[in-house]
């Protein structure tokens, strides 16, 4: 993709403190406008940090804290402007199958729920705008969110930070994770699926 080689081309240049504002802004609009690649960034931090010989930790506290406050800010706008706007934002139908089963899923599951919603990549950007919607407790959501994305973007920043020098071998497996973890995020959601199938009361 040449953009994101400009992007990457574009941050590389940046000084230290410049860097990681900019991947806190970046990580941040990743929940307003999905295609911008968090996970592409912060693995990009953490091999520039591991290139430099600097710490890990910076790279990775800029990212996840500015998409935790993106996440937080659609669900503010979500919450403020219903479930038509949210409709409207992600080219829904209204009352349609993602949010019944966003609803479905947190009446279940409770926090649960958002927090798995963290590693389904189909899903993850519309969680917080249509929980904002759907008026979920705003505590529970920013836990579910801030742990789930420490630990995502952790392996991620762990990854990049440890694999060296080679940022072409980075990026193949920061590709490789995300497609095991969406994986394994779907299993999971089908196995939840199959227990309650199998638990549901049943007409008599």
């Amino acid at each position: 993709m040449p953009q994101l080689q400009a992007l990457l081309d574009w941050l590389s240049a940046l000084h230290p403190a410049t860097l990681l504002t900019a991947m806190a802004v970046l990580a941040a609009v990743e929940n307003i406008f999905p295609p911008i690649p968090a996970d592409v960034l912060v693995a990009f931090g953490g091999f520039i940090a591991a290139r430099d010989g600097r710490s890990a930790w910076p790279p990775f506290l800029a990212v996840w804290l500015g998409n935790v406050a993106g996440a937080l800010l659609m669900y503010w706008l979500g919450r403020r402007l219903g479930r038509a706007w949210v409709d409207r934002r992600f080219h829904l139908s209204p009352g349609g199958e993602n949010e019944a089963r966003i609803a479905a899923w947190h009446a279940r599951y409770g926090p649960w729920a958002l927090f798995g919603s963290r590693f389904l990549p189909a899903v993850r950007a519309l969680v917080p705008p249509m929980a904002g919607a759907l008026h979920f407790p705003v505590f529970e959501l920013t836990l579910a969110i801030a742990v789930a994305s420490a630990i995502w973007y952790g392996m991620i920043n762990w990854l990049a930070f440890t694999t060296g020098n080679n940022w072409d071998v980075v990026a193949a497996r920061v590709a490789s994770l995300g497609a095991w973890s969406g994986a394994l995020a779907v299993a999971a959601v089908a196995i939840a699926a199959a227990i309650w199938w199998r638990r549901r009361p049943r007409a008599k």
